[in-house]
């Protein structure tokens, strides 16, 4: 937990991950863009590529910002997919800056195609900009149920909010993602970056975004989770 504060204390003091991963002031709301607009990219695999999709729907730290392409946690899941033998796909959705209502704006279009696990990693935009605990719930249970309304297998990663709102609001906060595993039935990974948060070895200089070596410790956090859900799906 002393790592987690020290991770909160220093996005915080750097204005917070929309600031570190947008760079400048905070970023506005959100608002429907075109499917053009949004940007993601599969790990390594060319675009007519058939194999089912393993979705990350995320913000920077998903984006892999400040890392190589297959530096990012997705593209290291990928590998992890194909050692393993599952014949699956990874399509990194992150976007630096991103909340869970810009999440929520553009999952419609993350899960075109063949999509059949949905990682939501939303969330600590949020929490630095004190969004009420209520509206960070209510908007990754609407990308909840567009996902399952698919059929699309779902899985929640925790984020942890920042010190400076007080006790109530981080409690609450962390309280979202649990609720919300167990209302829809779905994994939890319940840090995503458990083991690295506040590790200054596993970085960057920001204090908030991984390094290659911390993004490889938040590969095996999601795997921990992914690869039991991959092999029941």
């Amino acid at each position: 937990m002393t790592h987690v504060r020290a991770f909160l204390a220093a996005a915080l003091t750097l204005g917070g991950l929309s600031l570190a991963c947008g760079g400048g002031a905070p970023a506005p709301a959100r608002t429907a863009a075109p499917p053009a607009a949004i940007e993601t990219r599969t790990a390594s695999e060319p675009a007519n590529d058939r194999r089912p999709r393993v979705v990350f729907l995320g913000d920077s730290l998903t984006a892999g910002l400040g890392l190589a392409q297959d530096e990012a946690y997705p593209s290291l899941i990928q590998k992890k997919i194909d050692a393993a033998g599952l014949h699956y796909l990874v399509v990194n959705a992150g976007v630096s800056g991103d909340t869970s209502a810009g999440g929520l704006s553009r999952v419609d279009w993350a899960l075109e195609g063949d999509v059949k696990v949905l990682v939501i990693a939303l969330g600590g935009n949020d929490g630095l900009r004190g969004l009420p605990a209520p509206e960070l719930k209510k908007n990754l249970a609407s990308i909840i149920e567009r996902a399952q309304a698919r059929t699309i297998t779902v899985i929640l990663a925790g984020m942890e909010a920042p010190p400076n709102f007080g006790q109530d609001y981080i409690v609450s906060f962390h309280q979202v993602y649990p609720d919300l595993a167990k209302q829809y039935g779905i994994p939890l990974i319940p840090f995503l970056l458990q083991g690295v948060a506040g590790e200054e070895g596993l970085n960057q200089r920001d204090g908030i975004h991984p390094t290659a070596e911390g993004a490889r410790t938040v590969a095996d956090n999601v795997w921990t989770v992914l690869r039991p859900t991959l092999k029941g799906t």
